[in-house]
C-alpha cells in the first residue's frame, strides 16, 4: 500500500527542524557540515545529526540529508567520513548529486535510500528512467517542468518522484549554473552561491546601437505551485518539497501547515504564506505553462515589512506539537496498583504502575479515567482509546495524569533511539594520474557548422557539433565528429532527440557527447563521451561513467589543474581519455525563464540579445528555439583562454568552445591555439588555478 504524499520540509537549523516537525512536516531535508548546496544554512555536525534523526524518528518524521556537490579527489575520503555519519545517526536518506556520492552510499550504507538531487537536472522520462537503473530509488525532478511534464514523467518513472512545491526559483536549470563561480569565486555547484544573478543588469535585444536596454534583474519570483497540490498528486508525485534552508523557522511552519491544508481538502491563510516571505508575489509560471515576463519579481521593503508583521502569528503554528501518532492506553486494576500500557502501531510498548491502590469507586471511573488519558497536550501522541480490564476503582486525576505523562515519556523515549545502519570500509578510488608538460591533442565545438573553419579540421583531434546540425556536416568530416546532445530537453525535444540518434547510427559519425543522465540510456548503442552537463570532477565519479560506457569525458569548468591531475578512470588497466576547455565564453546558466522578456515578448525576438552587469561587463544571451519553446544561454563576456599554457593542463585532450565568434574569428583562434602564442584581447584563466 502506497503512503500518502509527502511533505518535504527544509530544516536549515534546529530551531527550524522544530518548527517543521511540530507544524506537520512528514519529512525534512538538512544538511551535514561540508558537502551540501546550502553550506551557509546552520546544518547540522554529526552528534547535531544523530539527536535530530532521534527527535524526527520519535515523532514518526524521515530525515534526509543532502550531499549534492561537486566533489574533487582530494575530498573524497571525507566525503565517505560524511556517508558513514549519516548511517550512524540513522538517516533515512541521501540527496545525491556526483555519482561519487551515491558510489560511496552504496560501498558504505547501502541499507540507505538514495535520492536524486535537482542538482542532477533530470527533467524528462528517460533521465528518471537512468537513475533507476543506477540505483537510486528517487528522483527530485528540475523545477522548470509543467504540471502535463512532471505527470509524463511519474508514469514512465519506475521510482519515486519529487518536486518542489513551493520557495525560491533559481533563474539557472539547477546544476546547470556557474555565474556565481566564474564572476564571484564562489561556486553554486559547491554550496556557496553569491546570488549575482540577482543584481541589477541592463536588457537589450534588437535594440538600435547606443540606445540603453532596460533594467531588470535576473530574479524570479518564489514558486508557489501550494494551490495545485492535489494536481500533483494526481499526476503520481510521492513526495513535495518546500525549498528554504536559509530562511526562518515561521517561513517553514507556514508552508508546512499551508500543504497539510490542501492535502486534506482543507483551506489555508494564502495571505500569511504570501507575507512569511515573497518577492513581490509568487509565480506558477513553470506548472502551469505561463512561461512570461510575470515570472520576474524581486524582494521589496514592503515584503520585508509584511514579513515581520506575519511572523508573531506563523509562530503559533509551532508553539505547541502536532498530534501526529496514535496511540492505545490499557489500564489494568489489580489489587496492588494500577499497571497502565500504551503501544503505538509501530509496536513501542510502555508500562508504568501507580504507587497507590486504586479505591472503591462510587460511580463508574470510566468516563473520567478516558478524559485523564486523552489529554496528550504537548506530546506528539494522540490518544484513539482506552481498554481497562480489572475491576475498575477510583485514583485520583493527579494519579491518572502522571501515570499519562510517565508512560508517554518512557514511549517518546523508546521511538527516539537510533537505528544506525551498518557501515562498510570505504574503498579509495583507483585512477591513473596525469603527467603535467605534454601538450594535449586539440579539439573543437562548433555552434553550427558553417562556423567551423575547413583549413583547421585536420589539426583537430575531433569536431563537436550539435546533434541539430547532423545533416549538415560533409561526409569528409564524420568520421572524427561528435554529436553534441542537448544538456536540457524540455518539451518534446526529448523524443525529437531520441528520433535523431536512432536515424543516424549509420551515417559514419564517431559518437555523440553526453550531457545529461538521459543521454546514457537514449544513446546506449552509440560511441559515448561524457560533455559539461555531466560536472565530471573526480575519479570516482569518472570510473562509474567509465562502467556505464564512455570512452572518454571533459572535465567541469570548476576543476583546477591540480585537480584535474587525479581524475582519468582506469579501464582494462589503461587511462580513459579526459578533456577540458582551453578556450570559450563558459556558459554561466541556462535558462527556461527568458531574461530578455525584461524588453520584450518572445515573437518579437529573433533569438538573443544582451545583458549589461554594473560594470558595464556585456553578456551574450542566446535561444536554442526562438519562439518561446527554447532553452536560453547565458554566457561569461571575457573567454576562458590557455593556449599559451596548453602544457599545464594534464588532460588528453584540450576543447575549444566556440559559441558566437563568426568563422573569420574562430579561424583566428584556432590559429592562436595551435601556435600556443598568448590571446589578443581580454581572457581568463577561469578557476584553473584555485584549490581543488
Amino acid at each position: 500500500m502506497s503512503r500518502p504524499l509527502e511533505i518535504l520540509a527544509p530544516a536549515g537549523n534546529r530551531e527550524m527542524l522544530g518548527a517543521a516537525v511540530f507544524s506537520g512536516a512528514d519529512a525534512v531535508y538538512l544538511g551535514l557540515t561540508g558537502f551540501n548546496a546550502r553550506r551557509t544554512a546552520g546544518n547540522f555536525t554529526p552528534e547535531e545529526l544523530r539527536e535530530a534523526v532521534s527527535f524526527c524518528h520519535a515523532r514518526g518524521v524521515r530525515v534526509h540529508v543532502t550531499l549534492n556537490t561537486l566533489v574533487y579527489a582530494r575530498e573524497l575520503e571525507g566525503l565517505a567520513d560524511a556517508v558513514r555519519a549519516v548511517a550512524e545517526a540513522g538517516a533515512d536518506a541521501v540527496i545525491a548529486d556526483d555519482l561519487a556520492t551515491a558510489q560511496l552510499i552504496k560501498q558504505i550504507a547501502p541499507t540507505l535510500h538514495l535520492h536524486g538531487s535537482t542538482q542532477m537536472s533530470v527533467h524528462t522520462p528517460a533521465g528518471a528512467k537512468e537513475l533507476a537503473a543506477l540505483g537510486y530509488d528517487r528522483v527530485i525532478l528540475a523545477r522548470e517542468l509543467s504540471l502535463e511534464e512532471i505527470r509524463a514523467i511519474c508514469a514512465a518513472s519506475p521510482i519515486e518522484c519529487e518536486v518542489f512545491i513551493h520557495g525560491a526559483l533559481c533563474m539557472s536549470v539547477s546544476g546547470q549554473c556557474m555565474m556565481s563561480a566564474f564572476l564571484g569565486g564562489r561556486s553554486g555547484n559547491c554550496g556557496a552561491c553569491a546570488g549575482p544573478c540577482r543584481l541589477p543588469f541592463d536588457a537589450s535585444a534588437g535594440l538600435a546601437p547606443g540606445k540603453p536596454g532596460k533594467a531588470c534583474h535576473l530574479s524570479l519570483k518564489d514558486m508557489d505551485h501550494i494551490p495545485h497540490l492535489r494536481e500533483l498528486m494526481d499526476a503520481g508525485v510521492a513526495s513535495v518539497k518546500i525549498e528554504g534552508r536559509l530562511r526562518a523557522p515561521e517561513y517553514a511552519a507556514a508552508s508546512v501547515a499551508a500543504c497539510r491544508a490542501v492535502r486534506e481538502g482543507q483551506t489555508y491563510d494564502e495571505a500569511l504564506v504570501r507575507d512569511i516571505f515573497s518577492r513581490s508575489g509568487f509565480t506558477d509560471g513553470y506548472l502551469t505553462g505561463r512561461n512570461d515576463g510575470t515570472m520576474f519579481g524581486v524582494r521589496t521593503e514592503a515584503d520585508a515589512a509584511a514579513t515581520r508583521a506575519a511572523t508573531p502569528k506563523a509562530r503559533e503554528l509551532f508553539r505547541r506539537e502536532l498530534h501526529r501518532i496514535p496511540v492505545h492506553f490499557a489500564a489494568a486494576f489489580e489489587e496492588e496498583g494500577v499497571k497502565l500500557a500504551v503501544t503505538d502501531e509501530d509496536g513501542h510498548k510502555a508500562i508504568v504502575y501507580s504507587e497507590e491502590a486504586p479505591q472503591p469507586a462510587q460511580k463508574d471511573p470510566t468516563p473520567a479515567v478516558e478524559r485523564a488519558l486523552g489529554k496528550t497536550g504537548g506530546t506528539p501522541f494522540l490518544c484513539t482509546g482506552v481498554t481497562m480490564t480489572g475491576t475498575p476503582g477510583f485514583l485520583p486525576g493527579s494519579v491518572w495524569n502522571e501515570l499519562r505523562r510517565e508512560a508517554l515519556e518512557t514511549l517518546l523515549e523508546k521511538r527516539s533511539v537510533v537505528k544506525p545502519h551498518a557501515v562498510q570500509p570505504y574503498l579509495p578510488p583507483r585512477f591513473a594520474a596525469h603527467s603535467v608538460g605534454s601538450v594535449p591533442a586539440l579539439a573543437a565545438r562548433f555552434s553550427t557548422v558553417a562556423q567551423c573553419p575547413a583549413a583547421f579540421v585536420d589539426q583537430l583531434r575531433w569536431l563537436v557539433f550539435p546533434i541539430a546540425e547532423a545533416d549538415k556536416v560533409p561526409a569528409a568530416w564524420r568520421s572524427k565528429t561528435l554529436l553534441e546532445l542537448p544538456r536540457v530537453m524540455f518539451g518534446k525535444l526529448e523524443a525529437q532527440t531520441a528520433e535523431r540518434l536512432n536515424a543516424l547510427p549509420n551515417a559514419g559519425f564517431a559518437g555523440a557527447v553526453a550531457n545529461n543522465a538521459a543521454h546514457l540510456l537514449l544513446a546506449k548503442d552509440w560511441p559515448l563521451y561524457g560533455g559539461l552537463g555531466l560536472n565530471i570532477t573526480n575519479p570516482m565519479s569518472a570510473a562509474r561513467y567509465a562502467e556505464l560506457g564512455l570512452q572518454g569525458m571533459l572535465l567541469h569548468p570548476e576543476t583546477a589543474v591540480n585537480a584535474m591531475q587525479a581524475v582519468a578512470p582506469l579501464r582494462d588497466g589503461k587511462a580513459l581519455p579526459t578533456a577540458a576547455l582551453c578556450y570559450g565564453h563558459i556558459p554561466l546558466m541556462l535558462t527556461r525563464a527568458c531574461p530578455l522578456r525584461n524588453v520584450h515578448s518572445c515573437a518579437q525576438c529573433a533569438g538573443g540579445g544582451t545583458l549589461r552587469d554594473r560594470k558595464g561587463r556585456d553578456f551574450t544571451v542566446t535561444c536554442s528555439a526562438p519562439g518561446g519553446a527554447g532553452i536560453r544561454t547565458v554566457f561569461n563576456p571575457v573567454p576562458l583562454y590557455m593556449g599559451d599554457r596548453m602544457t599545464e593542463l594534464p588532460v588528453d585532450v584540450a576543447v575549444a568552445a566556440f559559441t558566437t565568434e563568426s568563422p573569420a574569428r574562430t579561424a583566428q583562434i584556432l590559429a592562436l591555439l595551435t601556435d600556443g602564442k598568448p590571446f589578443d584581447s581580454e581572457f581568463t584563466r577561469g578557476l584553473y588555478y584555485t584549490n581543488n
